[in-house]
């Protein structure tokens, strides 16, 4: 069942597929929290700028991409199965989501080791 949390994390997979990740901070709350397992946690639009800004140099010098395999949501809550193309190999991750007014207030990722197939 589609709602407004899909819909937002839909439209945040289509602009992660440019590879901007800038482009997606202002689909952020301000006061939002992103947990990254392996970047840390950043509270706030703006340290969650910081971020993005950060994962455009990371991923696109080390030639990252990701595919989204799967997205689920409701109105409050959305997930997402993902995997990362590396250069060392695959790495397929989940996300979970949750919205308020429009507006990612939470955000984190998991993800398995880096496989080779």
């Amino acid at each position: 069942m589609a709602g407004a949390a899909y819909d937002v994390m839909q439209e945040f997979w289509r602009r992660q597929d440019s590879r901007d990740y800038l482009a997606v901070v202002e689909l952020f709350a301000t006061d939002a929290v992103l947990e990254d397992p392996l970047y840390g946690t950043y509270q706030g639009q703006e340290a969650i700028r910081g971020f993005m800004a950060k994962m455009n140099a990371e991923m696109t010098g080390a030639g990252i991409t990701f595919d989204l395999v799967e997205l689920q949501g409701g109105d409050d809550s959305a997930w997402a199965k993902w995997v990362a193309h590396t250069p060392r190999g695959k790495r397929h991750g989940v996300g979970i989501y949750k919205v308020a007014n429009g507006k990612l207030i939470y955000y984190r990722d998991y993800m398995d080791p880096v496989t080779n197939g």
